[in-house]
């Protein structure tokens, strides 16, 4: 069993007349999660349920109290697994709330389009949310050497906890296809009423071609034959759905600076590789670059979420082409990074060095991701 990084902080945060909700998508081990989490109140009485199950669904988006009180009489705890698809969930939490303050409530979920705001407008001041996401490397090993040997597999693979586990390539890719195919793809049909899975799919094949490239929604919208506010609406519920995420771009209102148009990036490699089906090894591959930059911009949010660390995440360019990969901010604190796959280190922009003298610069290679991501 892998012990995820989350686990101690969502084990704190449940307790009586609180909501505790925990996000990402299918496949990332929500539900296992659960169930450890679950074994870690051996004196409380707990009530599991799934927001999939016909038979609960009904009675969890109720609205009434005494039905309610009467599923959870006699509970300590009650665990509802995949709660987006409960109508009214967050009406029906509160009523929970109001009316068993002695309860506590931990609920996962798939998507966060709409079940973080039907949660937490309601439940101000009486709910927190967390994200689960594939494995992070950090989870995965512990010293230098197991890095270094896993690192190719992820670059390809990615690390969904299913996909991770299985140890034949032609097993990883069927997996891959069949989260690309169904639980994805389900995921983001659901929401808001999308209906055409031909122009999501290639949406998101137009997106992991560009990886780590400024995106323009002009062209995305021309290559797509729609319209700009359609590709914005649809990137969103794709971010919502945790297959993507963007950056913007860093800047402090400098002439030249570009920070109009985002990069968009995948949380999971693997993902990437099966929307455009390409599984080749990673020496053989043209966009290892990019799989590099992709991995250790997704790795490193990961590490500074699960640690609590307040960052925030962006990429710099000017319009004279001078670019770096990944800046992070906390308060009045910068780090500039640059991704290279090869060991010469990359220099850094003189514009850079001009606008922000007192910037460590770093670039990060195979040889030292290790501190970079584990330290």
């Amino acid at each position: 069993m892998i012990n995820r990084l989350i686990e101690n902080s969502v084990f704190r945060d449940i307790r009586p007349g609180h909501v505790t909700a925990l996000f990402g998508a299918r496949r990332t081990g929500k539900t296992v999660l659960l169930q450890q989490l679950a074994g870690l109140f051996p004196d409380k009485k707990i009530l599991q349920l799934n927001g999939e199950d016909y038979d609960i669904v009904p009675m969890l988006s109720s609205r009434k109290q005494s039905v309610l009180s009467r599923m959870l009489a006699g509970y300590d705890i009650v665990f509802i697994d995949e709660a987006q698809g409960i109508p009214e969930i967050g009406a029906n939490l509160k009523l929970i709330v109001d009316t068993n303050p002695q309860i506590a409530i931990f609920v996962t979920g798939s998507s966060a389009f709409d079940l973080r705001y039907k949660i937490g407008e309601p439940l101000t001041g009486r709910s927190r949310f967390f994200q689960l996401h594939p494995f992070s490397l950090k989870e995965l090993s512990s010293d230098f050497v197991s890095v270094q040997r896993l690192l190719p597999n992820l670059l390809v693979y990615g690390s969904y906890p299913q996909v991770f586990l299985t140890e034949t390539e032609t097993e990883k890719r069927l997996l891959l296809e069949n989260i690309r195919n169904g639980y994805l793809l389900k995921d983001v049909l659901q929401l808001d009423h999308v209906k055409d899975s031909l122009f999501v799919m290639n949406l998101l094949r137009n997106l992991a071609y560009q990886i780590c490239n400024d995106v323009s929604y002009n062209e995305l919208a021309t290559n797509l034959h729609t319209t700009v506010k359609t590709i914005q609406r649809y990137l969103e519920i794709l971010e919502k759905s945790y297959i993507i995420f963007r950056l913007s771009g860093f800047s402090r209102n400098l002439r030249k600076e570009i920070n109009k148009s985002p990069r968009f990036y995948f949380w999971d490699n693997g993902i990437r590789n099966a929307i455009i089906s390409r599984f080749e090894p990673l020496q053989l591959r043209d966009d290892q670059g990019k799989l590099w930059e992709n991995f250790c911009i997704s790795e490193r949010i990961k590490k500074q979420t699960y640690a609590q660390n307040f960052s925030s995440f962006y990429f710099w360019r000017t319009y004279d082409q001078q670019e770096i990969d990944l800046i992070e901010e906390n308060g009045e604190t910068l780090e500039a990074f640059e991704f290279k796959l090869g060991s010469k280190p990359a220099r850094v922009p003189k514009g850079f060095t001009r606008n922000y003298p007192d910037t460590p610069f770093q670039t990060i290679t195979p040889e030292n991701v290790y501190e970079f991501l584990m330290k």
